[in-house]
């Protein structure tokens, strides 16, 4: 490797990039529609919980932070409505207001798969690993301050806007410790392979296997006895 690809720089900016494209990659599968975030990114100095509904997640490992998503009511139902409609439940029998329990299930179970989406990519492209906690949804009628409850020493605020197919805007916002990732050599950053097709090749390969290790436990067995006078 030469020295300038030795110094390649994986920084803030760039985990927050990472971050904001499994926002869009999970939401866009899960309502079947086009969410984009914006293009410009805010320094803040605190980040915080916001009315309507607030959905923290704390994250430590290679790397410590705290995960934000903001959402107004009509942002919020929006969602819900598209992801239930896309699971296949009638729009009558949906919740009508964004106090209720089954929207912030909802959103907190998106922000699960959201989070679940980035660690992964960490582990992939920045050779380390983080794990996060279960993601809290509340209800707000006032903004409520957070402070990220580990040892930070250089702590970053960053808020990005991100904006629904009705133009409904949610915010995400992210406290990180200042860190930066060298590559010191190449290697290859695969996906994570399917489990379904794995689980389906093992099974293809099992029959084939079998056999042999049966026969090899048999003869094992007969050794036993025979050396036991059996």
């Amino acid at each position: 490797m030469t020295p300038e690809e030795r110094g390649v720089v994986y920084g803030t900016e760039d985990v927050l990039t990472s971050l904001c494209n499994s926002v869009v990659r999970v939401l866009n599968v899960a309502t079947q529609s086009k969410l984009h975030f914006s293009a410009m990114v805010q320094r803040i100095t605190k980040i915080g919980l916001k009315p309507d509904i607030g959905c923290f997640v704390l994250f430590d490992g290679g790397f410590s932070g705290l995960v934000v998503l903001n959402f107004d009511g009509d942002t919020a139902l929006e969602i819900y409505e598209k992801y239930m409609l896309n699971m296949g439940m009638p729009r009558s029998e949906l919740a009508t207001s964004f106090t209720s329990d089954e929207v912030s299930n909802i959103l907190g179970e998106l922000m699960n798969q959201i989070v679940g989406d980035f660690t992964g990519k960490v582990r992939r492209e920045l050779q380390t690993n983080i794990t996060q906690n279960q993601p809290k949804m509340l209800v707000l009628n006032k903004q409520v301050t957070l402070s990220v409850d580990t040892a930070l020493d250089k702590p970053e605020f960053r808020r990005v806007s991100f904006f629904t197919e009705k133009n409904n805007i949610f915010y995400l916002e992210l406290a990180i410790d200042h860190t930066e990732f060298i590559k010191l050599r190449e290697f290859d950053a695969n996906e994570v392979l399917d489990p379904d097709a794995l689980l389906e090749q093992q099974q293809q390969q099992q029959p084939a296997a079998s056999e042999p290790v049966s026969d090899a436990l048999d003869v094992d067995s007969d050794e036993l006895l025979r050396s036991l006078g059996m």
